[in-house]
């Protein structure tokens, strides 16, 4: 009679065995990368989208220490915002140029009644406008009447003045004619809280 080994060999998996396996660890490995790939979007759904942190929150400011003739600057959505307190002077200068401007009604606009005035505010003494010239991005200038600056010649009547190709709006942010800035300043949505504060980015803006 042959010996009978103490500890026989088992037979060796076949081909088909090996192959089945590859099989299954390679299909987890995937079904758990489409898990993951399929999770990332949905988590990053709840952070908020770029759009939104550009969109910023309104931004209240207290207006009561603008002294008359004076101007605030204050930061929305990244863009600087004027806040000028006119004088019966400036307001009175808006008065006949509207000759000289290239919108003096702000047609192009789209301004809500509220604001379709010669002043282009919501209370006449209070001018409300985003500092980035209309033509390229640059940031104008407050330039008084009187101030003898050759850019904007003897009979200024007061308004900003744009270095960088030379346009120039009145108080309250019109352009004049034959400059290269092709629309009038933009007024940012706003509404007053109060007799000295103010809220920019709701209200009835542009």
């Amino acid at each position: 009679m042959p010996a009978i080994p103490l500890n026989p060999v088992p037979a060796a998996r076949s081909a088909p065995d090996d192959e089945r396996r590859q099989w299954l660890i390679a299909t987890g490995v995937a079904g758990g990368a489409a898990a993951i790939a399929t999770a990332v979007p949905f988590v990053s759904s709840f952070a908020p989208s770029e759009r939104a942190k550009a969109l910023g929150a309104a931004v209240e400011v207290d207006v009561g220490d603008i002294p008359p003739g004076g101007m605030k600057t204050v930061e929305w959505r990244g863009k600087p915002v004027w806040i000028q307190r006119r004088t019966p002077q400036m307001i009175a200068a808006l008065q006949g140029q509207d000759a000289e401007l290239a919108d003096p009604g702000s047609a192009r606009d789209d301004l809500p009644e509220a604001l379709r005035n010669p002043g282009r505010s919501l209370r006449p003494e209070l001018f409300v406008a985003v500092g980035i010239c209309t033509h390229l991005g640059c940031s104008p200038s407050a330039v008084a009447a009187g101030s003898g600056n050759p850019s904007v010649g003897e009979a200024w009547r007061g308004g900003f003045f744009c270095p960088c190709h030379g346009s120039t709006f009145d108080l309250a942010g019109r352009v004049f004619r034959n400059k290269p800035a092709p629309t009038n300043l933009e007024i940012p949505p706003h509404r007053y809280l109060g007799e000295t504060r103010l809220l920019i980015g709701e209200g009835d803006g542009a």
